[in-house]
């Protein structure tokens, strides 16, 4: 059982037990049949892991798409664009294609708001230049992008950046997170993405800290969590590793091919959990 296990376990028995129902309420996201999705929630979920002491955020109850995940992270902040054709024709991704808002994008979001404001590159210099200052953050919550485009707003939406000795420590903050589905994606993406920029400023990966405001369980999805849980993940502690190429320095360079996970031993097989839009 890894520690991301044990989150995981902990995060479902509460929304499940104890969590906030939206059924009745007005809801903005549908399922396929455009059936309202509600959901149960709790608020305020925060979880801590020290990349420097193997502590990789991993579930074994279900296997993690680990490589779609760092994909995805590579479209956002190194091609930084919105463009579906190049998050499919480059890395083969497809479920995107959902939220396409009509001319083959996601509108003015992610990638395309790394690029417009140069976050990155800001993000880097200011790390290089001034390592121990407080300002180190990339926002992709922008209102001003929002009224430019049609488009979904950012669930996993600002990083903060602290150098600490020979670490760089990141905090992921989501204002939603489909607890089910993606939050184990996000927090292995945003791990990938620590990796990386630490190797760019020549400092070694540390801690990575994760606060979700709204953390939900989808109504669709309640019976194959609960299902999830009875799963057998074992009282020993697992320790999946992900490893990155040590002959690569620059963050523009890495490529999929760069990032290999060792010691991952995820339970099959994996749920298919309807999507909510």
């Amino acid at each position: 059982m890894t520690k991301a296990d044990l989150y995981f376990k902990d995060l479902c028995t509460r929304i499940i037990n104890e969590g906030t129902s939206t059924d009745g309420e007005k809801v903005r996201p549908v399922y396929k049949d455009n059936t309202p999705s509600h959901t149960l929630f709790v608020t305020q979920v925060f979880e801590e892991y020290d990349i420097s002491k193997g502590e990789f955020p991993l579930i074994t109850y279900r296997p993690i798409s680990w490589k779609s995940a760092v994909k995805e992270i590579l479209w956002i902040y190194q091609d930084q664009t919105s463009s579906l054709n190049v998050l499919k024709e480059k890395y083969d991704i497809h479920w995107w294609d959902e939220w396409n808002i009509g001319d083959g994008t996601i509108g003015q979001r992610y990638g395309a708001t790394v690029k417009k404001y140069d976050l990155v590159n800001k993000l880097l210099k200011s790390l290089k230049e001034i390592p121990y200052g407080r300002r180190h953050i990339i926002n992709l919550y922008q209102y001003e992008d929002f009224l430019e485009t049609d488009g979904l707003y950012p669930c996993a939406m600002e990083t903060h950046w602290s150098v600490r000795g020979d670490f760089l420590d990141v905090t992921l903050i989501q204002r939603s997170s489909d607890v089910a589905v993606a939050n184990c994606i996000n927090k292995i993406q945003y791990t990938a993405l620590l990796m990386m920029v630490a190797r760019h400023v020549g400092l070694s990966p540390g801690k990575l800290c994760h606060y979700v405001h709204n953390a939900h369980i989808y109504d669709r999805h309640i019976d194959d969590v609960i299902s999830l849980l009875k799963r057998d993940v074992g009282k020993e502690i697992s320790h999946p590793s992900l490893i990155l190429n040590s002959q690569k320095t620059d963050f523009y360079n890495f490529t999929i091919n760069d990032f290999d996970l060792i010691d991952y031993n995820p339970i099959k097989p994996n749920p298919k959990f309807e999507l909510a839009i």
